[in-house]
């Protein structure tokens, strides 16, 4: 059987292929899923949705609930002004992702992507018929504004990922309206993934749309609230770039769950507290697994936000560690410009991470 080119010339996610193939006894720090469950008060309102019936199709862009407690979001949060009719909302940030690249590349257009990034901004470029461009990041692992210009004439979209997956960094203001100005005098569409907004350790979070209209902004209840399998995510952007996306996603997935999507109107409305202690709990994670890695012997830049650290290694060492039984994900799942990094992810248990680190210290002792 013969199959797309475009199908041909992705590769299966590297992160998925080590988390399916972890053994029993393996410490996982490669998935970036929290470990917290989600709060009972959003689970309740799922169950309650159940029991009231509320189990069929709703509107292809959402239940208007959920799109209006999410302009409010926005508004409280970021300041940011999209209305109801300016948000989809879409299965997890994933498909929010694929349907903006599906609306708006075509064949042979060029979609810059942060090298290292998350795995899936390329593949889905390729996806739709465009090509990815790499531009690179600074020796701290935060975006080069300058590269990032020199490489934006002529490009169709340039992603942004603040904090970012892989390297926890938190992107400054400065930065970001540089990037954003610039790609409006260039005619670029910003899209910006900011689905660990709520994730930061002493900076501050940016939304890419305070700075300009040529933004489309992309987030989800995955990790703020603990809600990975619920698939709920949502793009916001002006009502060209809307009525274009809502097509893809009329024929692609239709609508979101609806019983996830009652469940994240709870989650946006209802008490915030739990995400405060997620979050505080990162931190404390970070800290001490950042900690025992240094002294280790292993230096890199401490994570910003999110919850992963990308450190330095040699290849080799990054496989003695898997064969160890700590899963992380080596460097070059995110791109050519880290084959000597690997991923770990602390959204784990203090446990969980002091036992990796014991197995880790072995490694390096042998």
């Amino acid at each position: 059987m013969k199959f797309a080119e475009r199908v041909k010339d992705i590769e299966i996610s590297g992160i998925r292929r080590l988390f399916e193939a972890a053994g029993p006894d393996s410490i996982n720090l490669g998935l970036g899923q929290p470990d917290f469950d989600t709060p009972p008060h959003i689970k309740d309102a799922a169950i309650k949705s159940i029991q009231e019936g509320k189990t069929g199709y709703t509107g292809n862009n959402g239940i208007p609930e959920l799109r209006s407690a999410i302009s409010e979001k926005f508004k409280k949060e970021n300041q940011l002004s999209y209305t109801p009719d300016q948000i989809i909302v879409t299965a997890g940030a994933s498909e929010a992702l694929h349907i903006v690249m599906q609306a708006i590349v075509g064949d042979g257009d060029r979609v810059l992507c942060p090298d290292p990034g998350f795995v899936s901004y390329a593949s889905l470029a390729i996806l739709a018929g465009a090509t990815p461009v790499s531009f690179p990041l600074t020796s701290d692992l935060h975006i080069d504004v300058e590269r990032a210009k020199e490489l934006m004439d002529g490009a169709k979209i340039i992603v942004l990922n603040s904090p970012a997956n892989p390297t926890g960094a938190v992107e400054s203001k400065e930065s970001i309206k540089a990037i954003v100005e610039y790609a409006d005098d260039a005619g670029v569409t910003v899209v910006s993934d900011e689905v660990y907004e709520h994730f930061i350790y002493g900076k501050k979070h940016w939304s890419a749309g305070h700075f300009g209209d040529n933004v489309i902004t992309i987030n989800a209840a995955s990790k703020t609230y603990a809600m990975t399998g619920w698939r709920l995510g949502y793009l916001a952007a002006s009502p060209d770039i809307i009525g274009q996306c809502l097509k893809v996603h009329q024929y692609c997935q239709a609508c979101a769950t609806s019983i996830s999507q009652y469940a994240a109107v709870a989650a946006y409305k209802g008490d915030q507290h739990p995400v405060k202690v997620m979050c505080d709990e990162y931190r404390a994670r970070r800290d001490l697994f950042c900690k025992g890695l240094s002294a280790l012997g292993l230096n890199f830049p401490l994570p910003e936000g999110a919850f992963y650290a990308f450190v330095p290694m040699k290849p080799v060492l990054t496989q003695k560690i898997i064969d160890a039984g700590v899963v992380i994900v080596p460097g070059s799942a995110f791109g050519v410009n880290a084959p000597e990094y690997a991923r770990m992810s602390y959204a784990t248990s203090r446990e969980n991470l002091k036992r990796a680190l014991d197995r880790i210290q072995k490694i390096m002792c042998d």
